[in-house]
């Protein structure tokens, strides 16, 4: 049997915009890019008596007066189509046409399908390598304690970028690859990052030469800048133990202009070859191995201080005949006002803190390995939650003074995520309990439920604002990547997963404190019991999907 179509947002949207066009399609070309003719509304306060609202001033625009024709408001209310959430009742008003959702049947096919609301809205194909610059070894293998907090923040991106990319559909890959049981391979583990490795006796020095060759020979070397700039024998043999025979300048600007590439730094000149840079294009080279030109991405996760450099290193990669697209995600720099921190000292900091605040909550009962287990995850998520939160070019602020603390409760990111994750965990445990008791019986199928039950209005928020959407936003860094300009930057929204949980959580923890899901246990409350607890299931495993995009376990209890 083939799954329903779901609801989405965007279809609806797009529908009732066709609709309410009608025979004034012109006119509202015109006004289409300027201003939006439908508002979907998410306030509590606003969800009481309309869940879309196309303002006076839109309508004003498209009808004289802003009388809306009566085949107009009956097409509307009548509209059908793939994706389109069911119409209840429309209005003029005051402040325009408001038009309110079907909310029972929404309820009933929302709650009764939920599987397309947890995954994607679109499966896609494509290779995308995901290169983090800061990972890659310069005089030495990175280690926790060189590691800048800004470095951290780009590999906690580029982690999340690979697991979102991936439930599209995506081929993902990660360079550079590190040292098996290396210190910083470790260090990533307790962040919940699978970074790849490789042994510690492995070397990619076949690789090297062979990217070597491919600039000695590239057309874009400039050989008459080497022929001016020739230095001194004792700076050639200086050049050797570097790893260059001869001195070897590529013109990156011919690059960037014979490629028509757009959002290079005008300042790309001729770059001279360093071991480094070979290094560095020997591990992308290596990563992309098996990858089908054709389709292959690569998204070069670097700060922003970093970021001509990464630069170079793209161009100098596309002069060896590269012909992946190259995009650069740029990761604006952490701050710590008044105190120099590197990622291991931050991670050590957030852990004692961790501790700190569940001994004072939970007391004694804070040993043994289930919560080493605990306090490392909502540490983990603290860390992820503080880095990830703000759109990923612009800086973030850390406190990071040591008697600052962490909270195990109230609205502060991570920890707070976490905490009403296991609510729920902790609810369907003690109804569980109460059918092993024969208090309840086991929830019947949807078919069977009235959910006109569901009237409170944190019930309709969380099933609009959260279910309903999750599948469009989880599908919005593949939809950039496919459809963006092709200019070097790219901005893929890697803050939005943070947010909506954040935002999710407050709106549950208001409707949980409010409403007592599991009731007394007779027959006459059960029908609204039961579409209660199918939302709230809803609701976790919506987490559960969430928490997977940021390499994060849900946490049973807390």
């Amino acid at each position: 049997m083939e799954e329903a179509v779901p609801f989405s947002i965007v279809s609806t949207v797009k529908a009732l915009s066709g609709a309410l066009r009608g025979d004034a399609e012109n006119e509202a070309e015109i006004i289409r890019e300027r201003e939006k003719l439908w508002f979907k509304e998410s306030s509590a306060k606003n969800l009481r008596n309309r869940d879309f609202l196309s303002p006076n001033t839109v309508l004003t625009t498209l009808y004289a007066g802003g009388e809306v024709p009566c085949d107009v408001l009956s097409g509307i209310r009548s509209l059908r189509g793939s994706g389109v959430l069911p119409i209840g009742a429309t209005e003029v008003t005051a402040e325009g046409l408001r038009v309110c959702v079907d909310r029972c049947t929404a309820f009933r096919r929302v709650l009764c399908g939920i599987m397309p609301y947890l995954r994607p809205a679109a499966q896609r194909q494509g290779c995308v390598l995901i290169n983090c610059p800061a990972l890659h070894t310069k005089q030495a293998v990175p280690s926790p304690d060189t590691l800048a907090l800004g470095q951290l923040r780009t590999v906690l991106i580029a982690d999340h970028l690979g697991a979102q990319l991936r439930r599209q559909g995506y081929t993902v890959s990660f360079c550079p690859a590190l040292p098996q049981e290396s210190d910083i391979v470790n260090f990533l583990k307790t962040l919940g990052i699978d970074w790849p490795t490789v042994p510690v006796s492995w070397t990619n020095e076949d690789r090297e030469e062979k990217m070597k060759k491919a600039l000695e020979n590239s057309t874009y070397r400039d050989r008459e800048m080497e022929r001016g700039k020739r230095r001194s024998r004792g700076e050639e043999i200086e050049g050797e133990k570097r790893g260059i025979k001869e001195e070897v300048r590529i013109n990156l600007k011919q690059v960037v202009q014979d490629e028509n590439l757009q959002g290079y730094d005008p300042s790309l000149g001729t770059c001279t070859v360093q071991r480094e840079a070979l290094c560095h294009l020997a591990q992308l080279d290596s990563a992309t191995a098996d990858f089908p030109v054709s389709t292959a991405t690569a998204l070069h996760v670097t700060s922003c201080q970093d970021e001509f450099r990464q630069q170079q290193t793209a161009m100098l990669w596309r002069a060896t005949g590269e012909t992946a697209v190259q995009r650069l995600v740029i990761c604006g720099p952490v701050k710590t006002p008044g105190v120099q921190m590197n990622a291991a000292q931050y991670l050590q900091l957030r852990k004692a803190q961790m501790k700190e605040a569940s001994e004072m909550k939970y007391g004694d009962q804070v040993e043994g390995q289930t919560w080493d287990d605990i306090i490392r995850v909502m540490t983990s998520a603290t860390v992820r939650f503080e880095l990830l939160s703000t759109v990923h070019t612009s800086p973030v602020t850390l406190d990071v003074q040591r008697d600052s603390g962490v909270s195990t409760k109230g609205p502060r990111g991570g920890v707070f995520v976490m905490y009403n994750c296991a609510r729920l965990h902790t609810l369907f445990s003690s109804y569980e309990k109460g059918v092993e008791q024969g208090l309840y019986p086991e929830i019947p199928g949807g078919t069977e439920l009235d959910f006109s039950a569901l009237k409170e209005e944190g019930e309709w928020l969380l099933l609009f604002n959260y279910l309903i959407p999750f599948s469009e936003l989880l599908d919005q860094s593949g939809q950039v990547l496919e459809h963006e300009g092709g200019g070097a930057r790219v901005n893929l929204r890697t803050e939005q997963v943070c947010r909506f949980l954040v935002s999710l959580s407050k709106d549950f923890s208001s409707y949980y404190n409010r409403v007592h899901v599991l009731g007394e246990p007779l027959p006459h409350l059960f029908n609204q019991m039961f579409c209660r607890l199918l939302l709230l299931r809803a609701l976790r495993e919506l987490y559960h999907s969430a928490l997977d995009s940021l390499n994060l376990p849900p946490i049973p209890q807390l």
